[in-house]
């Protein structure tokens, strides 16, 4: 009951959130802050790894949707996306909660600090899966103006292997945001083994991405075969399609009433 007062304390008529708080603020904290955030993290790139041999041997595997038939005799390439995938940019979100700014402000200046640092886990498995003879790309919505920003911080922590050629950022050849035609061109030369990302369209076409929310999950449970297998993803509670599809994907809509169109999907049973 004191739980219930104190909503209607912040929210008393339907909901009007105060301009200083801000929906960001757990999900940031708990990138930052939590050991399970390290766990879940570490767990995901520990157990591909545990999988990575197998699906090696089996030449008649691919992770992509996009690679239906000659791939057998290509060799093994892994996809991962970067943002929350590879690099933590959760200090940009903190930055976007202080400053009560919104992307992309900011953004461009936080990739070209180059501090972002590696998702725990991903340094060993990207380090395993290249000493088995794995190809590795980034398929990035990160933009071409700062794929150079993302190679260099890649080299600041250890990474040297990653060029310009391993990294295909939106902006790049006409690419939008749309990954499909990305994961097409990999395919061409090579056969892929897993992909990583945190959000869906980091695996599936816009189309299948760009849904409601219960669509999304309903299309999710078409392809339970690939997930944990060889498709790994990641939680990211701070942004994505799962929030774009709260708000019908409309980002332009104020902030006040982007709250509470995310309080009104709540589900209280």
């Amino acid at each position: 009951m004191k739980n219930l007062y104190l909503l209607l304390f912040l929210f008393p008529l339907g909901i009007h959130a105060n301009e200083k708080d801000h929906e960001l603020l757990m999900a940031t904290l708990y990138v930052q802050s939590s050991a399970e955030f390290y766990a879940n993290s570490s767990t995901i790139y520990r157990a591909a790894q545990n999988n990575l041999d197998a699906l090696l041997l089996n030449k008649n595997h691919t992770a992509a949707l996009e690679q239906i038939e000659n791939f057998s005799d290509k060799p093994p390439a892994i996809i991962l996306d970067v943002d929350q995938t590879v690099l933590d940019n959760s200090a940009y979100q903190a930055r976007v909660i202080e400053k009560e700014t919104s992307y992309p402000d900011g953004w461009f200046d936080w990739a070209k600090e180059e501090k972002a640092e590696f998702m725990p886990g991903v340094f060993e498995f990207m380090q395993y899966a290249e000493s088995k003879g794995v190809e590795i790309f980034f398929v990035t919505n990160r933009d071409l103006e700062i794929e150079k920003a993302t190679i260099n911080n890649y080299k600041a922590l250890g990474y040297n292997s990653s060029t310009g050629e391993h990294i295909l950022s939106r902006g790049e050849n006409g690419w939008g945001s749309n990954k499909t035609s990305r994961r097409e061109l990999i395919a061409k030369d090579y056969r892929i083994v897993m992909m990583f990302g945190d959000n869906f369209g980091d695996f599936v076409d816009m189309n299948e991405n760009l849904l409601s929310p219960k669509e999304r999950v309903e299309t999710i449970k078409k392809y339970t075969k690939y997930w944990g297998t060889s498709w790994y993803m990641l939680a990211n509670p701070m942004y994505g399609a799962w929030e774009g599809a709260i708000i019908d994907f409309n980002y332009n809509i104020p902030r006040k009433e982007l709250v509470g169109m995310k309080f009104d999907a709540l589900d209280p049973k």
